[in-house]
C-alpha cells in the first residue's frame, strides 16, 4: 500500500479512499484539496497510488492492468475497514474513478456511495467510444462531478450516460472547469461545496433517487 492518511481533528467515524487519475497519483493538487475538505469534515481520508503507479512514477496505466489496480482499490477499501468505525466511501479521478466503479459494478455492497471525479465517459474527441458498459449493473449510490468543459464528456454526454446507472445518483457540474476540476480559476471553495454535495445526497439512504 502506498499513500497519505489524513486524520481529522474531530473525527465522526466515517472514511473515504481516493484515487488517482492514469496521469496522476495520489499527490495531485485536486486530490491533497478534496482530501483536506473531507478530513475538515470529519472524515479519515486515504489517497492511495494504484498499482501501475506503484511501479512506475510516470505514463498511463499498463495494458490489461486495470484489475489489478482494482484490486488494489479493494485492498485500500480492507485497510480502512479496519480502521474506521463508521462507514467507509469510495472515490476517484478519471481513471480511478473509473476502476472505482467497476468495482463496485462486480462487489455490489462493498461500499455504500462513491465520488466520481471527472469520469471518463470516452476519449477525448470520440464519443462514439463509451465507457459505460458496466453502469447498468452499478447499484451503488454515486455523486459524479463534472466541468463543463471536460474533453472526456460534456454535461449533456454524462446526464444522458447517468440514466443507465440505476443506483441513486447525482451529478454535480462545475461550470468552467475541464478534466482536472480546479484549473487556473477553481471556483471558490469547490473542495468544500463537494464536501457538501457528497455528505447532503450520499450519506442519507432514505433520499429518493435523481
Amino acid at each position: 500500500m502506498s499513500g497519505f492518511l489524513h486524520t481529522p481533528e474531530t473525527a465522526d467515524g466515517s472514511a473515504l479512499v481516493l484515487t488517482h487519475s492514469a496521469g496522476g497519483d495520489c499527490e495531485s493538487q485536486l486530490l491533497q484539496a478534496i482530501s483536506a475538505a473531507f478530513a475538515g469534515a470529519g472524515f479519515q481520508v486515504l489517497r492511495i497510488n494504484l498499482p501501475f503507479r506503484q511501479q512506475r512514477p510516470h505514463g498511463p496505466p499498463f495494458p490489461g492492468g486495470a484489475a489489478r489496480d482494482r484490486e488494489g482499490i479493494r485492498r485500500a477499501v480492507s485497510l480502512m475497514k479496519e480502521r474506521a468505525t463508521g462507514a467507509v466511501y469510495l472515490g476517484g479521478h478519471s481513471y480511478g474513478g473509473r476502476q472505482a466503479t467497476m468495482l463496485a459494478a462486480d462487489q455490489p455492497g462493498l461500499i455504500p456511495a462513491l465520488l466520481l471525479l471527472s469520469y471518463p465517459l470516452h476519449p477525448p474527441r470520440k464519443p462514439a467510444e463509451p465507457r459505460t458498459a458496466h453502469f447498468p449493473r452499478l447499484p451503488t449510490p454515486a455523486l459524479f462531478v463534472h466541468g463543463s468543459r471536460d474533453p472526456f464528456g460534456s454535461l449533456e454526454e454524462m446526464h444522458s450516460a447517468l440514466r443507465l446507472i440505476p443506483g441513486r445518483h447525482m451529478l454535480l457540474p462545475v461550470e468552467g472547469s475541464g478534466h482536472d476540476l480546479l484549473g487556473r480559476k477553481p471556483q471558490p471553495n469547490l473542495p468544500e461545496q463537494i464536501v457538501q454535495a457528497f455528505i447532503s445526497s450520499m450519506c442519507k439512504p432514505t433520499l429518493s433517487p435523481m
